[in-house]
């Protein structure tokens, strides 16, 4: 009887934990996909890009590649993936301001997603550069005792599109 409720515990706590893997966050448009390491039973290891739209940024599409952990862990959603990433931001529209900005040196998040089954996530930081007018996007992760100094930045300048003037950033005070 015993040896039943201890399977019984341990079946709630996988239902626990697996509302919460890193497959179902919201990673972006998915673009594409390679494989880096070949696994014969489970997921391959593999480098994914996706797109994701800045939430407060009109225009603006961000391309973000990560690797991906596969192999049995991977496949059960458990694998802590590295923090290897890229960003790449560009304008793709005239640029308007949704929202206001964040102004200050500490950035604003506009993404994040899990990088493993608890403690470690993947961000990405929006920073404006006032004296050049340009929005810097900084992708880094980090996690719950200590962060990796690994990260990787984008620029965009707000500039015109198709002769629409950019529209001039609004931010929180």
């Amino acid at each position: 009887m015993r040896e039943r409720f201890a399977w019984l515990r341990l079946a709630a706590l996988f239902a626990t934990l697996g509302s919460s893997l890193p497959l179902l966050a919201d990673d972006g448009r998915p673009i594409g996909e390679v494989s880096t390491v070949f696994k014969f039973l489970t997921p391959n290891d593999k480098i994914k890009i996706h797109a994701f739209e800045d939430p407060a940024v009109e225009g603006i599409t961000c391309y973000i590649s990560r690797a991906v952990t596969g192999g049995l862990k991977g496949a059960f959603g458990v694998a802590e993936d590295t923090s290897d990433a890229s960003i790449s931001c560009h304008q793709t529209g005239p640029i308007r301001f949704r929202s206001a900005i964040a102004a200050g040196k500490n950035g604003e998040e506009v993404f994040n997603e899990r990088r493993s089954l608890l403690f470690k996530e993947l961000h990405v930081t929006r920073f404006h550069d006032a004296q050049s007018n340009t929005l810097v996007y900084m992708t880094w992760s980090d996690r719950l005792i200590e962060g990796s100094p690994r990260n990787s930045i984008s620029a965009v300048p707000l500039a015109a599109w198709n002769g629409v003037a950019a529209q001039p950033a609004r931010f929180d005070r």
